[in-house]
């Protein structure tokens, strides 16, 4: 099944002791222990021993997902070891169904998260949110800018048609799919027109890089107090048409149908895991970003 929310995942490399203590009292809606990008190669021996502790500490019932290396790499079969009691495992660089199936033969029923960075990961999404061990899909935009050959400059234009062939496959298959990283920390303005843009094309919550990025996040996938409240009257509008034997109603001079109540519903239903969401400890200082 879906999560319904899934707002904001933090990535958070497992080298770092300090960032994963930390993470625990940030409010992100799941946290990424990174055992791949993040993580240099000298220290992929103690990244992989953080995650013994980090796994079984509180995340006030937030997934924790690793994200491994790639399998065929030298790290991979390790890293999936390591990942023992996680509550989903990232897969980098998801090509083809057959990727996933890989893992997800030796991750003993565990979910996976695909990553969506390459040309053939987006022309293959559709059979890739088809497998069954596969709950989410998350975009490695920066990766996929360079698998396309994009010029620095070039920004997110150009990656419209994949971002959008990404949501596709999700939706058509019921799974979660997370936007891209924003990597300019001193740009708050461009990470809250990011954030509207991906929520715009249907992204259920987006991926960050910095405990700063996580309120925007929050904030853009999160419905606003209007959104609620036209769905409360939505559906207390089709729920009295039902009553009386109608198939459709009348609200404000458009009409409401069952698609309408359904989308409502998801509206209130998210508000509603959003507070009750158990709000981890407040931090007493962030990390700021560097000068």
């Amino acid at each position: 099944m879906t999560p319904i929310l899934c707002r904001s995942a933090l990535y958070v490399p497992a080298s770092n002791p300090r960032a994963l203590d930390k993470a625990c009292g940030l409010p992100a809606d799941a946290i990424i222990l990174d055992l791949e990008d993040a993580v240099a190669p000298s220290q992929k021996v103690a990244a992989r021993a953080n995650l013994r502790d980090v796994l079984a500490a509180d995340f006030g019932g937030r997934p924790r997902i690793v994200r491994i290396n790639a399998l065929a790499g030298p790290w991979g079969a390790d890293d999936l070891a390591a990942a023992t009691g996680a509550d989903a495992v990232l897969v980098p660089k998801v090509g083809g169904a057959a990727d996933s199936a890989a893992v997800a033969e030796r991750a003993a029923g565990v979910p996976l998260w695909a990553m969506i960075e390459t040309a053939a990961g987006v022309l293959n999404a559709g059979a890739i949110a088809a497998h069954p061990a596969v709950a989410a899909l998350v975009m490695g935009t920066n990766d996929l800018a360079a698998d396309l050959r994009l010029p620095a400059e070039a920004g997110r234009a150009p990656l419209a048609t994949a971002l959008s062939m990404s949501v596709l496959a999700a939706r058509a298959h019921g799974r979660l799919i997370l936007d891209g990283v924003f990597p300019d920390l001193r740009d708050p303005a461009g990470l809250e027109d990011e954030c509207a843009a991906g929520r715009q094309l249907g992204f259920d919550g987006k991926t960050v890089i910095h405990p700063n990025q996580i309120a925007a996040a929050n904030a853009a996938f999160a419905p606003t107090e209007a959104e609620i409240e036209l769905a409360r009257r939505q559906i207390d509008a089709f729920d009295s048409a039902a009553a009386e034997g109608r198939g459709v109603a009348v609200l404000g001079g458009r009409i409401v149908e069952n698609l309408h109540a359904a989308m409502a519903r998801r509206t209130l239903a998210q508000a509603e895991a959003i507070a009750a969401r158990r709000q981890p400890a407040q931090i007493t200082a962030q990390e700021q970003p560097p000068a």
